[in-house]
C-alpha cells in the first residue's frame, strides 16, 4: 500500500515556506515528489519575492484563492484580482510577484527541481 498523508494546507504550509509537496520533502513522505511541487502561499499586503526567479526550467500554474496578487514576467505585469484568476508560464519565462492585498495563492510547478529558493534572512 502506498504512503498517505492528510493535512491542512494553511497549517502545513507554515512549516515549510508554503510548500506542501515537492522534491524538498523527505524521501518516503507521501508529499515527496520530483515530478511536481505545490505551494499554499499566504502573503501579507506588500509581500514580494526578494529577487526574480531566472533561468526558469519549470512550468507553473498560479491560482488566486483570495486577495489581489500581481505576477511580474518580462515585459508584462499580470494582476490577479478575482478568486480563480490564474496565470500559467513555461520554461524560459523569468518571474517575480507582489501581494497588493493580503492574498492566498495556490502554485503548482513541474518538474520539482532544486535551485530556485530565495535564501532566507
Amino acid at each position: 500500500m502506498g504512503e498517505v498523508y492528510v493535512g491542512k494546507a494553511a497549517a502545513d504550509a507554515a512549516l515549510d515556506r508554503g510548500w506542501l509537496l515537492g522534491h524538498f520533502k523527505p524521501a518516503g513522505d507521501a508529499r515527496h515528489s520530483d515530478d511536481v511541487e505545490i505551494k499554499w502561499g499566504t502573503h501579507p499586503p506588500g509581500d514580494r519575492r526578494a529577487e526574480w526567479a531566472v533561468n526558469e526550467k519549470r512550468t507553473a500554474l498560479l491560482v488566486l484563492i483570495s486577495g489581489r496578487f500581481r505576477v511580474e514576467i518580462p515585459g508584462r505585469s499580470v494582476l490577479l484580482s478575482e478568486q480563480g484568476d490564474y496565470i500559467v508560464w513555461g520554461p524560459g519565462v523569468d518571474h517575480s510577484w507582489y501581494a497588493e492585498e493580503e492574498s492566498v495563492v495556490l502554485t503548482v510547478r513541474w518538474p520539482s527541481i532544486p535551485g530556485y529558493a530565495v535564501p532566507q534572512e
